[in-house]
């Protein structure tokens, strides 16, 4: 049993527990179920549930919300028109959104899928250093899709420090050997 300025009271019979929490005007609590013997806190429940709801949305405050944008071009769009879509989905991605392109083929243009892959490759190609393929290039009746997600921001550095040493290794590895 635990009192509301966090002092211990010791094991205490059910009865007893509810008569100190009643004479304090204050509400017992199970905080632990599990434990043996189960522990239980006298303190005043609705600023309990006020507090736990608070912490709640400052969680929810600081998480953060990814959205998916979404870029559509036909297979004979412009260069501009396509560099133009680049920029912007480079901003979306810098941003921490996450990308879905779409090629939309009309009448004729759906025999010419290889057409719609190429504009999806130009985006991937464009993309490459702020973004990495989610789901590649694919076809959906007569859409075809992909998504990008930006690259993580740092690799971890056991893995910076492990991939520095191999190329120190492979560059020894290949320098000449000798007094020449």
């Amino acid at each position: 049993m635990v009192a509301p300025e966090g002092e211990h009271l010791g094991v205490m019979a059910i009865k007893q527990a509810l008569a100190e929490a009643e004479s304090r005007q204050l509400d017992l609590i199970e905080v632990s179920p599990d434990a043996d013997p189960p522990v239980c806190k006298i303190i005043d429940y609705g600023k309990f549930r006020y507090e736990q709801r608070k912490k709640a949305k400052e969680t929810q405050k600081k998480s953060k919300h990814t959205e998916i944008k979404g870029i559509r071009v036909r297979p004979n769009t412009d260069d501009h028109d396509i560099g133009f879509k680049m920029r912007n989905a480079q901003k979306f991605l810098s941003k921490g959104d996450k990308i879905k392109f779409t090629v939309i083929f009309r009448g004729p243009e759906l025999r010419h899928k290889e057409i719609g892959e190429q504009q999806l490759n130009r985006f991937i190609e464009g993309c490459a250093e702020v973004a990495q393929v989610s789901q590649p290039p694919r076809m959906e009746g007569r859409r075809m899709t992909m998504m990008l997600e930006p690259r993580p921001a740092t690799a971890p550095e056991g893995e910076k420090t492990r991939s520095a040493q191999n190329e120190n290794q492979a560059s020894r590895s290949q320098a000449p050997q000798g007094n020449g």
